[in-house]
């Protein structure tokens, strides 16, 4: 598709052009006809699950490694497995799983998805050793990817544009409070110790929801699919895998591992394997072959500009939600219940402002992630102010108000990023584009960490800075990304 112009689905998988010119400069357009009826409320909910399972996986299980360290008597670079082999799995494989979905149905991955998920937690659960568990995460971490991008999917190719966008803040506000909902819950199942089984119920816990999730899959969502042949793209899936490997596996194990050199030269060969991918994916479409990744859904404006903040917002996140972690839980000794609680306002308001969204963006579109954006950086310096002012007798109604508002801009900013970037992927590529957005999302949660957690935690234990120096600092980064956000939005609506 030629990059001055704006491709919009008709009919399912038929496409009409006008210039980018005809469009608002300050409101996306998300495709005119779908290729199937809105999603009823609770083919809706059920689709949201297959959201919050894995992304609510990720965080809990943090809560828990102390808890799996004396349990299975596990080394820190076993520990850091069973968080990176699950990230990596997932980000490696969300592209593909959004191509299969596009190709043999989206409903029938999405319940493929969520029975291996339900399967591989069991699996967890029941893991006797930690190399066993650190498998089981692998393909747990497999299975999420075929599950999320049905989701996204699965909203894109159905419904009116009203509909469509209201789903879209239905999953941003599902995406953002599944970090908080792991952490109260995690904290909540590792106190309790059932039956003196410790850390396992954080996985068995999703067995009963993803059998639920199954029967209502099965009786309420739709089928939706591309509607061409499927080739899979050999070339395409394993240059793609090749480059996220060698960003994630040396971005998560490098720390942990003292930064050795295979991991310095892992991570230089991931521009090579990038570029290979490229080329291979412009030839197949050149060719009129089904590439893996279409670069003309890559080179779509709206998704290019939308990806660009969506990157920095969500490494902003999840190097907070490190930074929150290491500094209340792990200084000022709070339990991970009391630190998950006092996330709690944070997540009503972040769940409460993205259920506007819909709203908010007919009526103001992309001021609205401006906005966002503004409250947040007005939330995070508050937030600075608040641990400066009562350190070391930090106390949650100390930090809440300032909470509430990094909730408010973080619940404007997600989901019309998530619009942003899906608003022109044709419904024959909407697995594609889901993909992309996942897989971009889930990289940008590891660069968070590994970036700004890395820097938090070498400030505070080489004792250049204190902790609430240390985190201040990496707050105040975030800050300064939020105001870049805000920027940013501001000149492309102008554009």
């Amino acid at each position: 598709m030629a990059s001055n112009t704006l491709q919009l689905p008709i009919r399912g998988t038929d496409t009409i052009r006008i210039p980018e010119s005809a469009a608002s400069p300050t409101q996306p357009t998300l495709p005119l006809t779908p290729a199937a009826p809105a999603l009823s409320p609770i083919a809706l909910a059920t689709v949201l699950i297959g959201a919050l399972l894995p992304i609510t996986d990720f965080f809990i299980v943090n809560v828990a490694l102390p808890t799996m360290s004396q349990s299975l008597h596990a080394s820190d670079a076993l520990l850091e497995l069973v968080v990176a082999g699950y990230g990596t799995a997932y980000a490696v494989l969300l592209v593909l799983g959004g191509r299969l979905g596009d190709a043999h149905g989206r409903r029938k991955l999405f319940l493929a998805g969520m029975a291996a998920f339900t399967l591989t937690s069991l699996l967890c659960g029941l893991a006797p050793s930690a190399g066993m568990l650190v498998g089981a995460r692998i393909l747990q971490g497999a299975s999420a990817a075929l599950m999320v991008p049905q989701t996204l999917s699965t909203i894109q190719a159905t419904g009116d544009l009203q509909s469509r966008s209201k789903a879209l803040g239905w999953y941003g506000a599902t995406a953002g409070i599944a970090a908080v909902i792991g952490q109260v819950l995690g904290g909540f199942l590792v106190s309790a110790n059932i039956a003196g089984s410790t850390w396992r119920p954080i996985f068995l816990v999703n067995v009963p929801v993803g059998i639920v999730g199954l029967f209502l899959a099965a009786r309420h969502v739709p089928e939706t699919k591309a509607g061409r042949a499927a080739h899979l793209d050999r070339a395409g899936t394993a240059l793609l895998a090749a480059a996220l490997v060698a960003v994630l596996v040396p971005l998560t194990e490098g720390q942990a591992l003292g930064w050795p050199w295979w991991s310095w030269v892992v991570l230089a060969s991931a521009p090579v394997f990038a570029t290979a991918f490229l080329a291979v994916q412009r030839r197949h479409e050149r060719a009129g072959r089904l590439p893996l990744l279409p670069p003309s859904v890559v080179r779509l404006r709206s998704m290019r500009r939308g990806l660009l903040m969506l990157s920095p917002f969500f490494a902003g996140m999840s190097a907070f939600m490190f930074v929150y972690a290491l500094t209340f839980q792990g200084t000022l000794h709070w339990s991970a219940m009391r630190a998950g609680l006092t996330l709690a306002p944070f997540a009503i308001a972040f769940l409460f402002v993205s259920l506007q969204m819909s709203k908010l963006v007919n009526r103001y579109g992309h001021r609205v992630i401006t906005a966002g954006a503004a409250t947040q950086f007005v939330g995070l310096v508050g937030l600075i102010g608040s641990m400066w002012a009562t350190w070391p007798h930090v106390n949650p109604p100390a930090l809440e108000p300032a909470l509430i508002v990094i909730g408010i801009g973080q619940g404007l900013i997600a989901p019309a990023l998530f619009r942003q970037v899906l608003s022109d992927v044709p419904i024959a590529d909407a697995g594609a584009g889901s993909g992309v957005l996942g897989t971009t999302q889930q990289v940008s949660l590891a660069m968070g960490v590994a970036t700004l957690g890395t820097l938090f935690t070498s400030l505070e234990s080489s004792h250049r800075l204190g902790v609430l120096h240390s985190a201040m600092l990496i707050i105040g980064i975030e800050s300064l990304v939020a105001a870049g956000i805000a920027i940013a939005s501001t000149r492309f609506a102008s554009d």
